[in-house]
């Protein structure tokens, strides 16, 4: 009777290199998922972004023509006009650079400037936090 049967050593390597190119294929497959994914939010980011400083542009217009009024005086009124520059500013920004720039942009300031961006981040975080919590007082 012949023996049929496949050495355990060669059977183990076998099973091994197939389990290799299942995790392979696997890792492959989710690499392109998540690459699609980057992709769609870019997308879903970039056509965004005209709304996004048309909003923004809208309010530095508003703050422009209620700068005068606002209470506090000329000191005030510099400071909101100032601020409405940087809005509109911000807005110009957005509107003519795409998302992998901007993240390319705001990775640079948090290099150059790593404690603040921290502190913003927490600042940010913190603020989101009691914006979405249950508890309003």
């Amino acid at each position: 009777m012949p023996n049929n049967a496949v050495p355990y050593g060669d059977q183990f390597a076998h099973d091994s290199a197939t389990l290799g190119e299942k995790l392979s294929d696997s890792a492959d497959e989710l690499k392109d998922r998540v690459s699609d994914f980057g992709r769609t939010a870019d997308n879903s980011v970039d056509s965004s972004r005209d709304a996004a400083a048309s909003g923004l542009q809208r309010a530095a217009t508003a703050l422009h023509e209620k700068a005068s009024s606002l209470p506090g005086g000329e000191r005030v009124s510099g400071m909101a006009h100032a601020t409405a520059e940087t809005l509109s500013s911000t807005a110009d920004y957005v509107r003519d650079n795409d998302v992998s720039r901007m993240m390319s942009d705001v990775g640079g300031v948090v290099k150059k400037n790593p404690g603040p961006s921290l502190l913003a981040a927490v600042a940010i975080g913190f603020l989101v936090g009691r914006a979405f919590s249950g508890n309003r007082d």
